[in-house]
This record gives C-alpha cells, structure tokens and sequence, in this order.
C-alpha cells in the first residue's frame, strides 16, 4: 500500500462524537477544525441535542456520519431515510439485520427525498453487520446465528449490495472477505480502530490504524483514543503521522 497524504489520511477517519449534549460535542469540534476529518453523531449525542446538531456540524464545513442504526419495518425505514436525507447528512446507517426488503427501504427512502427536491446530494447509505464487540461466542450463543462470525458479516454485506446499498459497516478484520464478496468498491467503514498506545475498552475485534487501512479498508471511526484524550487534536496529529509515515 502507497502511503497517503496527511489530507488523505484525515479524509478517512470518523471521529466519533460521542458527547452527551450539543455545547460539549461543538466544543471538540471546533479543537478538530480544519483537520480534515469525518463526525460521527452517533446515538447519546442525536438523542440528545437532536437534528440541529447536524446541521450546526454541517455549517462547520464537516461530513457527517450519522450512525442511528435503523432497524424497523421496511415502510418505517423509508420513512426515517427520508428524513434523514433531507438533514443533509453524508452517510447514515441501517442494521444488516432487518433483511433486503428493510435494507432496499432505505434506498427508496433516499430516493423519495431527492425526487422530491428536498436535496441535490444523495447520501451513501451502508449496514451493520456485527458490532466489533461482538465476539464469535456472542453471535452463536447469545444473537442465535451459527457458524462463523466473519461469514456472518460477508452474508450481511451481499444482502446490503443487492438492496442497493454501498457499503457496510464491519470490524477491520473482515475488511478483506467484505471486499472479496463485494467488489473493491463496496465501502467499508470500520470501528474497533485502537492505535498501539490506546486502551482497547469494551471492543474485542481491533486493528490499529496503520494496520486498516493496509487491509483495505476506506473509512475509519476513532472515537475514545481522540475524544479522552486531554488534548483531542495532539491524538488525532499523532494518529494521523501513524498512518502516513513509515
């Protein structure tokens, strides 16, 4: 793998702004301005400070990954990818789980919301196939599904391609057999990114940064490494030379 620039590299992290209110989520980004980087709004922070956060993101000049994980009926699913669209966001996520016809809901939801002129832009829709917490034990005695994780992860993927999706979401680890079943342009976004020098925490299915992106990944989420750190943009400086220097 050729080494990427450092706006390269910066183009490919999420950081995710895990943040339990708006003044506390707009005050790391702003030490993260002009970085290059993605945010990641994920569940504590939407519920919590709700679509205006988007937009006062997005007015910030960031790319949003708004990660709510939808899983509902398919006419519900279309309806939120509805809606979420017309925030504006650059790629939202649904879960794997819910099936095809949930999956290509979302699509038709984008769809919905471009034909009606509430955006010119559509954003990039992906599914999660297992979180990176889960472990092999998990997924056969506790989810309920059998055999093994990674082929797992690969079934989700087929079925998001053939919903007309672009993507998932899946550790670092299963980058390679995502590819492999998908095509080298099937976007995966990989969590479970913990540089050498950071605590592993409550994931289980991990790579460094540097590690990603040689398996081919193309976006990484960041989060407890950058956002603990008592000086977020000194973390993200020094992941960012990790991945661009040999």
């Amino acid at each position: 793998m050729s080494l990427l620039t450092r706006n390269e590299a910066a183009g490919k992290i999420m950081v995710a702004l895990d943040k339990p209110d708006a003044q506390a989520a707009l005050e790391l980004a702003e030490r993260l301005q002009g970085f290059g980087c993605w945010m990641k709004v994920g569940m504590e922070l939407f519920f919590a400070a709700g679509p205006a956060i988007v937009q006062e993101l997005k007015s910030r000049g960031f790319r949003i990954f708004l990660d709510l994980k939808m899983h509902d009926i398919p006419n519900t699913v279309r309806g939120g990818a509805r809606s979420i669209t017309r925030l504006g966001v650059d790629l939202f996520n649904v879960h794997g789980a819910g099936g095809l016809a949930m999956m290509s809901a979302a699509a038709e939801g984008v769809q919905d919301a471009l034909q009606a002129g509430d955006v010119e832009q559509a954003p990039l829709v992906i599914a999660v196939t297992q979180l990176t917490s889960t472990s092999q034990q998990v997924l056969n005695d506790e989810i309920g599904i059998p055999g093994d994780l990674e082929n797992a992860v690969v079934h989700y993927a087929e079925l998001a391609r053939k919903a007309g999706l672009q993507g998932v979401v899946a550790s670092p680890l299963e980058v390679a057999a995502v590819k492999k079943a998908c095509g080298a342009s099937f976007i995966t976004v990989t969590p479970g990114i913990r540089p050498r020098w950071a605590e592993v925490g409550d994931q289980t299915r991990i790579t460094t940064p540097r590690d990603a992106l040689e398996g081919g990944t193309d976006y990484l989420v960041i989060g407890r490494p950058i956002t603990g750190a008592s000086k977020p943009e000194e973390a993200l400086d020094t992941i960012l030379k990790e991945m661009t220097q040999l």
